[in-house]
């Protein structure tokens, strides 16, 4: 049984109890919509709690990706850095994610969202804390890739869990919530960053051959939220659509009838449904279920090839390209560049430093022209001429650039019902992109560095694409179009992150035309996007 926050599965269900008819009551023994039920257990106390532990969930994703960008350039002597290696840390937890998102995506559609998100956090928090006491690249490597395999259960999955708990009017705000919360966890990776990581305290570890430092600390700090995400959904429900869509109707009821309970404070009983309207999307998702049982467990990759080939057949074809072309292109200067942000400001810093205030070169220039050759330094043994710090001036423009970006999560959660995601989506992409190939051109450095953010800004973009996605496909296909559209959006960042990693130090303009132009792309791309002219409260249906 699944247990929840004062909630049982399997509460007794009495719909002849007149005495507790209320306004929300359904009549006797009537059939109705999920749809419908959800927006009878109202919006409340539930739902907040639950946007709250999703968006926790997303943040965690965050700091497990992207907080290395504060890592490899302070712990690229203790791990003996070369260029080529920064490179591969800066994409393995992306590789982790590509690689495991598929499967995960299967198992959140066959054996529910809930059943995948409690292993997939404890998992990623356990291989976190062991990376953060990696003695050389190599180790270090593969407990980074681990962490990533397992993030990616979370990070795909809570878009369909979260998404099924709401009614499509409330559908889109509940995701753009969530990632607000996610947007709050980013404003906070680089406070925590300077917290932890601005002293310069050690202690050694003879028995594993390591000097603790600040950023292994960090490491474990960025992790917590993995744990406390984990020993949340303990006491959440499984999504009753997915219950649903399994021919569970009673176990969905009830986590409903206790939704109904925690958001109004009346008895679960209140909330009479005798049954659910049998949606075309249910009875696909019953089937599918059935073809897998009688397959048996062994065969478990032709049941991935059963979940995932629909996505690319018919009217999903369409759906699923763009969708994966949009998480390629936002993701690849999302997270391929942010990846390098701390760095870059760093070398900002660096040279207005050296040429004594009088800046008046481009970002690229004081790339170009700060450039150390860690390999050189590396193989001369003077370590203690790579022991860098990053400037102060870092973490405060990287803290400025998660306010921006929690304050623009904010603002389309309000405006997303309104605009539509279309119009969100262009405004997204076009002005980021236009940032983008600025920044190549502008020599006064507070000016460049602030559109090299707003450039960075087209990760709000991703919970619209996520949210456009879950409704383009029926419940058994949701968490898995989510997860392919991902995974190739992770390959995005890990073309990204490699690509800028190697032309970065010789052709730096290049990297940032490259990004604004695939922006600008996606922004055209979007008028392609089906469905997405469908305003919130208009049923969505598969034709």
């Amino acid at each position: 049984m699944e247990s929840g926050i004062g909630i049982s599965n399997n509460p007794s269900i009495d719909p002849t109890n007149e005495s507790t008819i209320t306004q929300f009551e359904f009549k006797e023994n009537e059939r109705i919509s999920y749809e419908d039920a959800l927006t009878k257990t109202t919006f409340g106390k539930f739902n907040y709690f639950a946007i709250f532990i999703c968006g926790m969930s997303l943040a965690a994703a965050l700091l497990e990706s992207m907080g290395i960008g504060f890592v490899i350039p302070v712990a690229q002597c203790d791990l003996q850095l070369t260029h080529s290696d920064k490179g591969v840390l800066s994409a393995v937890a992306f590789i982790g994610i590509i690689v495991s998102s598929h499967l995960w995506g299967f198992l959140a559609d066959t054996m529910g969202r809930r059943t995948i998100l409690l292993p997939s956090l404890f998992g990623t928090f356990i291989s976190t804390v062991f990376s953060s006491l990696g003695n050389n690249f190599w180790t270090f490597a593969v407990l980074r890739f681990l962490s990533g395999f397992f993030i990616s259960g979370a990070s795909t999955t809570v878009y369909s869990y979260l998404s099924e708990f709401h009614n499509p009017n409330a559908r889109s705000r509940a995701i753009m919530a969530a990632s607000s919360i996610f947007g709050l966890g980013g404003l906070l990776m680089p406070a925590i960053a300077w917290l932890v990581m601005s002293s310069s305290w050690s202690f050694g570890i003879p028995l594993i051959g390591i000097t603790y430092k600040p950023w292994r600390l960090f490491l474990v700090v960025s992790g917590l939220p993995d744990l406390i995400c984990a020993i949340s959904f303990i006491f959440l429900p499984e999504s009753p659509k997915y219950l649903l869509s399994q021919g569970r109707q009673e176990e969905a009821i009830a986590i409903l009838q206790s939704v109904y309970h925690i958001n109004t404070g009346k008895k679960k009983e209140n909330l009479n449904i005798s049954a659910f309207i049998e949606e075309q999307d249910d009875l696909e998702s019953r089937d599918q279920l059935e073809n897998n049982m009688q397959e048996g467990f062994s065969r478990i990759f032709r049941k991935i090839y059963n979940q995932t080939a629909p996505l690319f057949m018919g009217d999903f074809l369409k759906r699923t390209v763009i969708a994966c072309i949009l998480q390629f292109g936002i993701l690849f200067t999302a997270n391929g560049m942010y990846l390098f942000f701390p760095d870059i400001l760093n070398r900002i810093a660096m040279h207005i430093e050296q040429s004594g205030g009088n800046y008046t070169a481009t970002i690229c220039d004081a790339v170009h022209e700060t450039r150390i050759d860690i390999d050189d330094i590396l193989e001369s043994n003077d370590k203690g001429s790579c022991d860098m710090k990053l400037d102060i001036s870092a973490f405060e423009h990287t803290l400025i650039l998660e306010v921006l970006y929690a304050l623009g999560f904010i603002l389309i959660g309000f405006l997303i019902n309104a605009v539509g995601k279309l119009a969100v989506l262009v405004s997204v992409f076009i002005i980021c992109g236009l940032c983008g190939i600025a920044v190549v051109f502008t020599t006064i450095p507070l000016l460049s560095i602030y559109l090299y953010a707003i450039l960075l800004l087209c990760g709000l973009a991703v919970p619209v694409v996520n949210a456009s996605t879950v409704d383009l496909f029926p419940t058994h296909l949701r968490a898995m179009s989510v997860s392919i559209s991902l995974m190739m959006g992770r390959i995005g960042s890990v073309f990204g992150s490699n690509l800028i990693a190697s032309m970065i130090e010789y052709n730096c303009g290049a990297t940032f035309l490259i990004s604004g132009i695939s922006l600008i792309f996606c922004g055209v791309l979007s008028f392609f996007i089906p469905k997405i002219r469908v305003k919130p409260d208009q049923r969505v249906r598969e034709e």
